[in-house]
């Protein structure tokens, strides 16, 4: 029997994950967090085989789970299921330690593929990101990368507030979601206008918005 923890923040979402995985055989919800913190202390004291985690939770994010597990627990595999896009997400995920890349509103089977595989000690990605992946580890290992995306430039905190910017959610909720001041805030939205070369609060919104629509920026 696989033990299992889901880490995510809405307990509907986490129930009925569960209800999913524990139906199948072999495997087993052994615990759900709501948090990074809470899913650390989880590891500990219950020792998964497969931690499933969303990107965006209160104070810090997924993918810095998948970076402290690595340097911890570097054995134990992580699959993300997200609702961010894939094609800029799951590379950073890989990249990270992560073993694979689900989006939310993939059918149940896909993730329960993804699982076996990640269990059977392989990575899970959809073809679209496979090919995405490849064609940027090929490029980074020329001479320059060219034309580099500015959204590369942001770190995942950033790119966790650009893409809630292009959401249309307010401070107050940006702030609330992520588990920081606004004060914080007001820094990373800063950094991104400066690293973007955006004049001023409303040029960042249009373009995270646009970013969320059509997946792209300055095209």
């Amino acid at each position: 029997m696989k033990r299992i923890l889901i880490v995510d923040d809405h307990p509907l979402l986490r129930e009925g994950l569960g209800r999913l995985i524990s139906a199948e055989p072999g495997l087993e919800v052994c615990c759900m967090a709501g948090s990074v913190q809470d899913a650390l202390a989880m590891v500990e004291t219950e020792a998964p085989d497969l931690i499933i985690t969303d990107l965006t939770l209160p104070g810090r994010n997924g993918l810095e789970l998948i970076k402290d597990l690595g340097a911890t627990h570097p054995s134990l595999p992580i699959l993300v299921l997200s609702m961010h896009d894939e094609l800029f997400y799951a590379e950073r995920v890989l990249r990270a330690g992560g073993k694979g890349y689900v989006m939310k509103d993939a059918p149940p089977d896909r993730l329960l593929e993804a699982i076996r595989i990640v269990l059977a000690g392989g990575v899970f990605a959809s073809p679209s990101v496979t090919n995405h992946v490849l064609r940027s580890i090929t490029a980074s290992h020329g001479a320059a990368r060219p034309g580099n995306f500015p959204l590369e430039r942001l770190t995942d905190r950033e790119m966790e507030v650009f893409e809630l910017i292009g959401q249309a959610r307010s401070n107050h909720e940006i702030a609330h979601n992520l588990g920081i001041s606004p004060r914080t805030l007001d820094a990373h939205r800063a950094h991104i206008r400066e690293k973007l070369g955006l004049v001023d609060g409303s040029e960042l919104t249009r373009h995270a918005i646009r970013w969320v629509e059509v997946g792209a920026l300055g095209n």
